[in-house]
């Protein structure tokens, strides 16, 4: 049986994190409209293949790039080992189909600071339709399969510290302690896509498949300082402010 989350939207999860934190530098994958992306404090990147950006963004930012392309070109480009960019945080909100989901996941993480953090949106579906891979029949709410992560992650990887946050509507997979040398999940590709591919979350079991990892409130989460990022995050008051130079 499905669980639905009911805490705190993610939006609003992560504004909070990103009005008490900055980060050297933060990615997100799958940005369209730049919410979550609006609220960042430090440099931050932002990759879609479609954007369809509301308001500002920028703000406050020392920095901010976007590229509108799909994130397996956008790291092939090596873009962010030219320029000497370590990320501390990344927001996976990009294609929904598991395989792209765990690519973003390996290449962010190549490109991490160690004990940096991903964060993974729409690991918990609570509706049998939001699971479809049919990319002509999507649903209003789709999460494809991006649930396989949470098991994969957590046979592959038992070194990461892994939890779920019950921010609604889908959840957010918590994935800290990131080490850029790990070849693990790049090794195993292969045999990860040839096991998972076809995986029901009905054969997986819904309550082995709630049990994998911790399961939190995401105003606790919060009200606790956000403890996940304590490796990467600085404090805001620190950051450097936009400076008037004329009127």
């Amino acid at each position: 049986m499905f669980r639905k989350f009911t805490g705190r939207h993610y939006v609003d999860f992560l504004r909070d994190f990103h009005h008490r934190h900055a980060l050297d530098w933060y990615l997100e994958i799958g940005c369209r409209t730049g919410r979550p992306l609006a609220e960042v404090s430090g440099p931050a990147i932002g990759v879609d293949p479609y954007f369809r950006l509301e308001g500002d963004i920028l703000r406050g930012k020392p920095r901010l790039m976007l590229f509108q392309q799909e994130s397996d070109t956008f790291f092939a480009s090596d873009f962010l080992a030219t320029n000497g960019i370590r990320l501390g945080m990344t927001f996976i909100d990009g294609m929904h189909l598991f395989e792209y989901a765990l690519r973003d996941f390996m290449n962010a993480e190549r490109n991490s600071q160690p004990g940096g953090v991903a964060l993974i949106h729409d690991c918990y579906p609570f509706r049998t339709r939001h699971l479809t891979r049919d990319l002509d029949n999507l649903p209003a709410v789709w999460t494809g399969d991006v649930w396989k992560l949470v098991p994969i992650l957590r046979e592959y990887r038992p070194d990461l510290d892994i939890i779920a946050v019950d921010a609604r509507p889908t959840g957010l997979l918590v994935v800290s302690g990131l080490d850029p040398e790990s070849r693990v999940l790049h090794d195993h590709y292969e045999d990860i896509l040839a096991r998972f591919t076809t995986m029901e979350l009905d054969d997986h079991g819904f309550d082995a498949f709630y049990d994998l990892v911790p399961i939190r409130s995401a105003s606790e989460v919060a009200d606790e300082g956000f403890g996940f990022a304590r490796a990467v995050a600085r404090d805001i008051r620190a950051r450097a402010q936009p400076e008037v130079i004329t009127p």
